[in-house]
């Protein structure tokens, strides 16, 4: 059964879209490493209410392993940023730039966070690229 075929069977007819199942997913390539990963847009809150929030950044493509993480590392002193949320992303090989979003839970009411954000391979290998340290106060 050729690879085309397979994947248009185990495509299914879900309330009238279209997904794939997990079993047809295709594996990202390898893509060359960015000489150089620089954030191009943000970071920025993008959403917040009184117990979480949402950062969101973009940056080059850092290339390497289609896998990645957005990391935020906050906390309520900006010279100690203490705590680390985490966030798979797959990168697009046929992008020039990928969007991170990192969703930080369990904060309080009404309190100042500092935070700085990074990104890196599931390997814990950093793509070399943090934001300075930015704000918000939850609601």
């Amino acid at each position: 059964m050729n690879r085309l075929f397979l994947k248009l069977a185990m495509t299914v007819m879900a309330g009238g879209l279209l997904y794939s199942t997990p079993a047809s997913a295709q594996e990202s390539p390898t893509t060359k490493k960015a000489a150089r990963v620089r954030i191009t847009q943000g970071p920025e809150l993008e959403s917040a209410n009184d117990h979480f929030a949402i950062i969101r950044w973009r940056s080059n493509n850092p290339g390497g392993s289609p896998e990645h993480l957005g990391v935020v590392r906050y906390g309520t002193d900006p010279k100690n940023l203490s705590q680390t949320a985490k966030s798979p992303i797959r990168l697009n090989p046929g992008h020039s730039y990928t969007v991170f979003r990192v969703r930080m839970d369990g904060l309080k009411p009404r309190t100042t966070y500092y935070y700085t954000v990074a990104s890196m391979e599931p390997n814990g290998k950093d793509d070399g690229v943090k934001s300075s340290v930015k704000r918000f106060t939850t609601r």
